[in-house]
C-alpha cells in the first residue's frame, strides 16, 4: 500500500497577482453570495421557523454562535487554495498515512449525500409549486432539475455566480421585509442574544436545525473552490486547468501579497455568512411572530404552506406569493449551488485519485490533434474541453441530476430523501473541519492560521463532533425529548 509520509510544508504558489483594493473588492464577493445560496436551503425553510415557533427567540444566540464558527471554517477552508494554488481536497491528499485515504473518506459517502441532498431539495421545490399551481410534485421537481443542470453544465462558474447573486438579493429583500413587517417587540428578542437553555428544551427537536444552520460538511469545501475559481491568489493550478503566470517572485513578496488576499478572503467569507445569517434570522422571526401565536409547530413541508397561509393573513394575496417566492428562491438557489459544488468536488477527487491533477487540463494540451473521440474519453481528455470541466459535467448530469430525478420518482417524499444527506453531513462536518486544520498547518509558517483561528477551528470541530454523537444517539432512540 502506498503511503504519504512527508510532513514538510507545502510550497507556495510561484506567482501572486496584486490583490484588489478599495471598492474593487466588491467585485470579489461573488463566492460569498454563491456560498450563501448553497447554505440557506432546507435548514432555513423547514427547521428555523419550527424553532422560532417552539422557543421564540431563546435560541437566537445559538444561531449567531454557529454563524461565527461557520465564518471561521469557510475562511480557513479557502486558505490552502489561496496560498498554494491547489484545491483543498488536493491538500487532503498530502496528509500522512495511506495514499489518498482522506479523499476516499470524502468521496464515497458524499456521492450518497449528493443524490439525497439535491433530490430532496428539488422535491421540496416541486411540492411548493404543486401546492399552488397545476401539476404534481414530480413534474415541478424534474423541471427544476432540468433548468439548474442546464445552468451548471452550460455556464460554468460565471453563470452560476450571476444567478446566485440575483437570487440572494431577492431572498434577502423578501425575507427581511416580511420579518420586519410582522415583528413585535413583545417576544424580547434581545434576551435571546444572551446564551441560555430553555427549560423545556428538546434536544431531538433542535438537532436537525443545528446541523443545517448555514452550510453542511461539503459546503465548507465548496467555498474554497468558488474563491479559487474566481481567482483569489491567482486561481487554481491543478484540476481547473489554470496556471500561475509570470516570473517567480521572492518568498517575501509572495507572502505579503497573499496576506492581503487572505484579507479579501476573510471579508468575502463574512459577506456570505452574514447574508445567510440575515436570511435565517428572518425565518426565525417569521416562526416566532406568525407560527407561535397561532400555536402551530408544523413538520416537514407543512412549514412552507403554513407560512404562506399566515403571511397572506397579514398582506393578503401579495403576502402569499411573496412567501412562496422566498421559499422557492431559497430552495431552488440551494439546488443550483449544490449541483455546482458537488460536481466540482467529485471532478477534483477523481482527478486526484487518477493521478491527473496538476497537469494541463486544457483541451488537447500536449496531445496529438488527430486523436479520436473514443481515445480522448478513454484518456480523460474529451474534445474541446478540459478534463476537469468534462468530469464536472459528467457528475452534474449523473449524481446531481439523473439519479436524484430517479429517486424523486420512486420515493416522492422530500424529508425521507434528505435524511440520508443529513446523516452524512453530521459525520463529515467534524472530519472536514479537523482535516482542514491539519492541512493548513502544512503551509509555510508565515501564512498559517493564527493561534486564535486554530483554537476556534478546533472548537468548531469538537462542537460538530459532539453534535454528531447526539444525532446518532437520537437516531438510536437513546435520547428523548
Amino acid at each position: 500500500m502506498h503511503r504519504t509520509t512527508s510532513r514538510q510544508a507545502v510550497e507556495l504558489r510561484q506567482h501572486v497577482p496584486d490583490p484588489p483594493t478599495g471598492v474593487a473588492r466588491l467585485r470579489w464577493w461573488g463566492p460569498g453570495l454563491l456560498w450563501a445560496m448553497s447554505a440557506v436551503g432546507s435548514g432555513s425553510v423547514l427547521f428555523t421557523p419550527r424553532v422560532g415557533s417552539e422557543y421564540g427567540y431563546e435560541l437566537l444566540w445559538l444561531l449567531w454562535g454557529v454563524a461565527v464558527l461557520m465564518w471561521v471554517m469557510i475562511r480557513e477552508a479557502g486558505r490552502f487554495a489561496v496560498a498554494t494554488g491547489r484545491t483543498l481536497l488536493d491538500g487532503f491528499s498530502t496528509l500522512p498515512g495511506p495514499r489518498n485515504w482522506a479523499l476516499w473518506v470524502v468521496l464515497l459517502p458524499q456521492l450518497v449525500a449528493a443524490v439525497a441532498g439535491v433530490g430532496g431539495l428539488s422535491a421540496l421545490v416541486g411540492s411548493a409549486f404543486a401546492s399552488v399551481l397545476p401539476g404534481g410534485l414530480i413534474l415541478w421537481s424534474l423541471l427544476l432539475l432540468l433548468i439548474t443542470t442546464t445552468v451548471v453544465v452550460s455556464g460554468g462558474y460565471p453563470a452560476v455566480s450571476r444567478v446566485a447573486l440575483v437570487l440572494a438579493l431577492v431572498l434577502v429583500a423578501i425575507t427581511v421585509v416580511a420579518a420586519a413587517w410582522v415583528f413585535q417587540a413583545d417576544g424580547d428578542p434581545l434576551a435571546g442574544v444572551v446564551p441560555g437553555v430553555p427549560s423545556d428544551l428538546s434536544v431531538p427537536f433542535i438537532l436537525p436545525w443545528v446541523g443545517t444552520i448555514l452550510a453542511g460538511s461539503m459546503g465548507i469545501v465548496w467555498f474554497s473552490y468558488w474563491t479559487a475559481r474566481r481567482g483569489y491568489g491567482g486561481g487554481m493550478t491543478s484540476t481547473e486547468g489554470q496556471a500561475d503566470t509570470g516570473s517567480p517572485e521572492s518568498a517575501e513578496g509572495r507572502t505579503a501579497r497573499l496576506r492581503s488576499w487572505f484579507g479579501t478572503l476573510s471579508n468575502t467569507a463574512a459577506v456570505g455568512v452574514l447574508t445567510g445569517t440575515v436570511i435565517i434570522t428572518a425565518f426565525l422571526v417569521l416562526g416566532a411572530e406568525l407560527l407561535a401565536p397561532a400555536g402551530i409547530v408544523p413538520s416537514g413541508i407543512d412549514v412552507a404552506d403554513d407560512l404562506m397561509l399566515l403571511l397572506s393573513e397579514v398582506w393578503g394575496t401579495v403576502g402569499h406569493w411573496l412567501m412562496f417566492t422566498a421559499i422557492v428562491v431559497a430552495l431552488g438557489g440551494s439546488v443550483l449551488a449544490n449541483q455546482d459544488g458537488w460536481s466540482r468536488a467529485f471532478a477534483d477527487i477523481t482527478m486526484l485519485l487518477s493521478g491527473r491533477a496538476g497537469r494541463n487540463a486544457a483541451a488537447g494540451g500536449g496531445e496529438k490533434a488527430d486523436i479520436s473521440w473514443t481515445e480522448r474519453v478513454t484518456r480523460w481528455r474529451p474534445e474541446s474541453m478540459g478534463t476537469a470541466r468534462a468530469l464536472k459535467i459528467l457528475f452534474a448530469v449523473t449524481f446531481t441530476s439523473l439519479i436524484p430525478a430517479l429517486v424523486i420518482v420512486v420515493v416522492q417524499d422530500p424529508v425521507v430523501v434528505m435524511s440520508a444527506s443529513g446523516i452524512v453531513a453530521s459525520v463529515h462536518t467534524p472530519f472536514i473541519v479537523l482535516t482542514t486544520l491539519a492541512v493548513n498547518r502544512r503551509i509555510p509558517d508565515a501564512l498559517r492560521p493564527s493561534r486564535f483561528s486554530i483554537g476556534l477551528l478546533g472548537f468548531a470541530g469538537l462542537f460538530y463532533a459532539a453534535f454528531a454523537v447526539l444525532y446518532f444517539l437520537n437516531m438510536l432512540g437513546l435520547i428523548g425529548g
